[in-house]
């Protein structure tokens, strides 16, 4: 298995290198177009903020590269979101693979009466979203073995819609797109390198796509 992880401006990359590792995968990080074409499966995984990351991709032509890859790409959290059309994030087009865009978790909720006390408010009104939460209307072979509201790690305050291109949905503060596929591209918002069993399951189920 040739896997390659590009590299750019963005974090998180030691930490899907380990995880990769634990399932018995050694991958490369690179840059290199030549290189991330010959792989096998490209990660493109990603934790910083939109509009600097979508520079130094345009700045390096992998902007338009990373769309023209034929192979399976797995995209992680930041790497999801630059792959949608545009994310609110300092008013950034993206990558444009997605069709859904990408928007910021407000602390505005409707009215949901007496019944919530303040604890509850306080925790579904929290940004950035930071820690496990569970993914469900699982559609896609990237969750083959992996149940229904299974629960997966993760951090941050923007969120894509859901949409056509959709394959799991979480809640928090309202439903959106935890994961998204379309074609040989596949996003998921959550970390399956920090998501114990079930994001080495996927991992894994990804590698075997």
């Amino acid at each position: 298995m040739n896997l390659v992880i590009i590299k750019y401006n963005a974090g998180n990359i030691q930490s899907v290198l380990y995880a990769l590792n634990r399932v018995g995968i050694d991958a490369v990080v690179t840059d290199n177009k030549d290189t991330i074409a010959a792989a096998d499966k490209v990660i493109f995984p990603g934790v910083g903020e939109a509009s600097t990351a979508m520079n130094y991709l345009k700045e390096r032509q992998l902007d338009t590269f990373i769309k023209e890859l034929k192979q399976p790409v797995l995209g992680i959290c930041l790497g999801m979101q630059l792959m949608c059309s545009y994310s609110e994030e300092n008013n950034t087009n993206c990558l444009g693979i997605f069709d859904e865009k990408v928007k910021k978790f407000t602390n505005n909720i409707p009215a949901l009466g007496s019944s919530l006390n303040e604890d509850v408010l306080e925790l579904r009104l929290k940004v950035p979203q930071m820690g496990w939460n569970n993914i469900y209307n699982l559609k896609s072979p990237l969750f083959k073995g992996i149940k229904e509201d299974s629960y997966s790690y993760f951090v941050h305050s923007y969120y894509a819609s859901l949409g056509e291109d959709t394959i799991a949905t979480t809640n928090y503060i309202l439903p959106y797109s935890s994961a998204l596929h379309k074609d040989n591209f596949y996003g998921v918002q959550f970390h399956p390198e920090k998501s114990a069993a079930t994001g080495e399951a996927i991992l894994k189920n990804f590698i075997e796509l």
